[in-house]
C-alpha cells in the first residue's frame, strides 16, 4: 500500500501544475499526502479488523472511510464524497471515479487468490463507487497488483488488463502532449497501468505516471500500488515517503506491512 501513498505524496504537487517530463524531484516542500493516502490507509484499517463475509468486510471500509475522512477533510475529497462523509446514512452514489482505484491496493495484499483480490476489491469500493466503471477501475488495479505480486511479468499483466478491463493501445509519448485532467476510472486507470508497463523500476514508474499530466497524485497513486508489488520499494524512498505522514497514518503503514510484509529493495 505504501506505493500508492509514495505516488500520491509525490504526484500530489504537480495535480493542478502539471508535468510533461520525467526530470523533477521526487519530495519537496510542496508535496503532502492527500485523500489518496488517506483513503488507501482507511481501507487498510477496515482489513485488519475483523469481518467474516463480503458484507461485513463493506461495512467495516465505510466505517473506516468515515472516521478517517472526517479528521482529514481537507485533503482533497470530491464534492459528493464529501456528502458521503457527512451523511446520516451514507449511501452508495454511482461513481466511476478514480478513487475507486487508488484507495483499493490494500485488497491486493491481503489476498490469498486473484479472485479473493477482486471479490474484496468490490467489497470496499461499492459502498461509494457502484458504478460498472468505478468496479472495473478498483478490480482492475486489485489485479494488477495481486499479478505483480505473484511473479507474472509485465507483458502478462499487461495481457490479462487487456483481456478483461482496458485497451492499452497508446504509449505515454503519444498522449503526453493532449492528456487532460480526468478524474474517471475510464480516463485514468489505463493511463497509470501504461506507466507501469513502461517503467524501468519503481521510481520510473512514478516519474512516468506524473509525466503525463492530469489528475497526477492519483494516477501515480495507482501506478505506484503495482510498481510496490512488481519492484518493492527502494528503503531511501520509503523513509522519505513516511516524514509526510502523521503518526496515525504511519501506525496504520507500519501495523499493516507487518501483517503483509511488502518489498523493500
Amino acid at each position: 500500500m505504501l506505493g500508492a501513498i509514495i505516488g500520491d505524496i509525490v504526484g500530489s504537487r504537480f495535480e493542478r501544475r502539471n508535468r510533461r517530463d520525467k526530470n523533477f524531484e521526487l519530495f519537496t516542500g510542496g508535496c503532502a499526502f492527500t485523500d489518496d493516502s488517506v483513503m488507501t490507509a482507511a481501507i487498510a484499517r477496515a482489513l485488519m479488523d475483523r469481518y467474516d463475509s463480503p458484507e461485513a468486510l463493506a461495512e467495516r471500509a465505510a466505517g473506516r472511510m468515515r472516521e478517517l475522512g472526517r479528521i482529514y477533510p481537507d485533503r482533497g475529497f470530491g464534492g459528493l464524497f464529501r456528502r458521503w462523509l457527512a451523511a446520516e446514512v451514507p449511501q452508495p452514489y454511482n461513481s466511476f471515479g478514480n478513487g475507486a482505484a487508488m484507495r483499493v491496493s490494500p485488497c491486493a495484499w491481503a489476498a490469498d487468490s486473484l479472485e479473493e483480490a477482486l471479490r474484496l476489491s468490490r467489497a470496499v469500493t461499492a459502498v461509494t463507487h457502484n458504478h460498472p466503471e468505478g468496479i472495473k477501475g478498483a478490480e482492475a488495479a486489485a489485479a494488477a497488483i495481486f499479478l505483480a505480486r505473484e511473479g507474472k511479468t509485465i507483458a502478462e499483466i499487461r495481457g490479462h488488463i487487456e483481456r478483461n478491463y482496458y485497451r492499452l493501445d497508446f504509449t505515454l509519448d503519444q498522449i503526453r502532449p493532449s492528456y487532460r485532467f480526468d478524474a474517471s476510472c475510464q480516463g485514468s486507470v489505463p493511463q497509470a497501468i501504461e506507466a507501469f508497463c513502461e517503467s524501468s523500476g519503481f521510481e520510473d514508474t512514478i516519474r512516468g505516471a506524473v509525466s503525463i499530466g492530469g489528475d497526477s497524485d492519483t494516477v501515480a497513486a495507482i501506478a505506484g500500488s503495482i510498481a510496490e508489488a512488481y519492484y518493492g520499494i527502494p528503503s531511501l524512498l520509503r523513509e522519505c515517503a513516511l516524514t509526510f505522514l502523521d503518526d496515525r497514518l504511519t501506525t496504520i503503514v507500519t501495523d499493516f506491512e507487518a501483517l503483509y510484509p511488502p518489498k523493500i529493495v
